[in-house]
């Protein structure tokens, strides 16, 4: 390939990659709304970009399920439901507790000291907030992609940072979960990163699916709540608008 065909060719990709990651952070800020629609013209304006390099950005965000395609309506920000939801913390159960386990066998120390410093860091959200959510909105504060990227599995790895988490995070801000199930979560972490200072893979993988299925159990909670409390929404708003 001449040079200059092979200097454009990483020009393109260096701008996908950029694209990719610009409409990431702001679907996952909520900057772009579910549901919105992605504009390829708008989005190749706004960044002096051509076509091609924004349609495979576009098609890479369908890929982590970001965005979906509608029949006759384009391209449009994804809108997980929560039986959605709750498949994905089916699949995280398996994933994230291999990877506690191999975590506990390859991790060196200091990666272990820094992830014990993390969870020990998070202490100040919970006590701050009890009732709140635990909140690690930046990927070198989170937990479980430190213990993703201690796994030791390159694999493993890439599946979970790269193509599941961002579709988790998306399901996080979209679903609310129980008051206090934060402070449990932290406190789950806590017995997690135990077992893997005293590298029990076993131990640390039946705690990490422990807490995945505890994470499950409170979002179902918060579902049904949200389902039971839909119908009295809805009747008073019907009330409102007699009475108005």
């Amino acid at each position: 390939m001449p040079k200059d065909e092979t200097q454009d060719s990483a020009a393109s990709l260096g701008l996908t990659v950029r694209l990719y990651d610009e409409l990431t952070r702001a679907i996952l800020a909520g900057e772009l709304q579910p549901g919105e629609k992605l504009s390829e013209p708008a989005i190749a304006a706004q960044y002096g970009a051509s076509r091609a390099p924004v349609r495979e950005a576009i098609r890479r965000l369908q890929e982590r399920g970001l965005v979906t395609y509608v029949a006759n309506q384009g391209v449009r920000v994804s809108q997980p439901t929560g039986a959605e939801f709750l498949a994905l913390l089916d699949v995280r159960e398996a994933l994230e507790g291999m990877a506690a386990r191999l975590a506990a066998i390859n991790m060196d120390d200091d990666e272990i000291k820094a992830l014990e410093g993390l969870v020990a860091g998070h202490r100040g959200q919970i006590e701050r907030n009890p009732l709140g959510a635990y909140l690690q909105e930046e990927p070198d504060t989170d937990f479980h992609i430190h213990i993703a990227r201690g796994s030791g599995n390159l694999i493993l790895a890439e599946l979970l940072c790269d193509e599941f988490y961002p579709r988790l995070r998306l399901c996080r801000r979209l679903h609310r979960t129980v008051p206090g199930r934060g402070h449990e979560a932290w406190k789950e972490h806590l017995r997690i990163t135990d077992a893997i200072v005293q590298r029990d893979g076993e131990l640390a993988e039946i705690l990490m699916r422990r807490h995945i299925r505890a994470a499950k159990v409170a979002l179902q909670t918060a579902l049904a709540a949200a389902a039971a409390a839909t119908p009295v929404r809805k009747r008073s708003a019907a009330r409102s608008k007699v009475l108005s």
